[in-house]
């Protein structure tokens, strides 16, 4: 029976991989009835699944579920390839999201920065979140200093920099271009250390790139998060209440969901949020069905799972 395996990388980039408890685990035999007590073997691929069954959670995301699969094959057969005498190759794993608001984009980061600890590739795994005011400066040199520390603090996990196109928004002058360079320049000289991911609405993102030709190449992973049905939003909806422990009435559920339909119709998709527009929903409606409980002062079972279509809060600015 082959023994699972945990992938590591070295400082060199190359991809090592080590027998788990392989000097640790011996088989015990008891001299008076010499039964043999095996240790029990990791589930092979364990890693994988782990993240898999998290993802499984998540609605939608194909893509990205796609993606995820592929990084994980990638290193373990480089390391196959290794085993057989082959070249094992080197690959940057910093990425580019493309998405509306509330498609899902930071909480897809740090799975990522998860997995990746996990294979130890990053050392960490933990997430940085930045936006242009915690890069750019006031005055020359500032930017770059700026930058530099975050890329400091980000080092063994993943530095993820949301509406990365406000960046290039000023022109040839703003600092803005002082960070881009100084995160161009990292990118290549700590490829190894930590994961850029730079993330924005699909629209501003792809003239961003259109202002800086070279930046895409330096970003192997692009994926896009598209905007969520009506069904995907009422299956997410549905998911959140019940970690919550709430569930819907028929009549409430129906509401909600003509609401969507009709709030999706007439708003600009860079302007609804999406997933966090259902979850400010919920959380308007449940703080709505509190109050109608005490004030009637019913608190069965039933009255504390249930949100009624009166407890709904429905508007354009959730």
């Amino acid at each position: 029976m082959e023994r699972d395996q945990a992938v590591t990388y070295k400082t060199n980039g190359q991809i090592n991989i080590i027998l788990n408890n392989q000097s640790k685990e011996k088989i015990e035999v008891s001299p008076s009835s010499y039964d043999l007590k095996i240790p029990r073997l990791e589930v092979k691929h364990a890693v994988l699944n782990e993240i898999e069954e998290e993802m499984s959670s998540l609605v939608g995301m194909n893509e990205m579920k796609r993606m995820i699969k592929e990084i994980y094959a990638w290193i373990f057969i480089n390391k196959k390839r290794e085993e057989q005498g082959l070249k094992a190759g080197k690959q940057a794993l910093h990425m580019m999201f493309k998405g509306n608001p509330g498609t899902g984009k930071t909480t897809v980061a740090r799975l990522v920065g998860k997995l990746f600890f996990q294979m130890n590739v990053l050392s960490k795994g933990h997430l940085i979140e930045a936006e242009r005011a915690d890069l750019v400066g006031e005055y020359i040199g500032h930017t770059a200093q700026k930058t530099r520390d975050l890329v400091k603090k980000a080092l063994g996990g993943i530095l993820f920099i949301d509406e990365a196109y406000s960046l290039a928004r000023g022109g040839e002058k703003d600092f803005g271009k002082e960070a881009i360079d100084t995160l161009v320049k990292h990118m290549e000289d700590k490829q190894h250390d930590f994961v850029l991911i730079l993330a924005g609405y699909p629209r501003e993102m792809e003239h961003f790139l259109s202002l800086n030709p070279g930046l895409l190449s330096r970003f192997p992973l692009v994926v896009d998060f598209p905007d969520y049905s009506v069904d995907d939003l009422m299956e997410i909806s549905n998911l959140m209440m019940a970690e919550r422990e709430y569930k819907f009435h028929q009549d409430a559920a129906m509401k909600l969901k003509e609401h969507l339909m009709s709030v999706k119709s007439v708003t600009h998709p860079s302007k609804f949020s999406n997933g966090r527009y259902v979850r400010n929903i919920i959380e308007k409606s449940i703080r709505s069905q509190a109050m109608r409980l005490l004030l009637s002062d019913r608190y069965h079972r039933e009255d504390l799972l249930t949100i009624k279509s009166q407890d709904l809060v429905i508007s354009d600015e959730n």
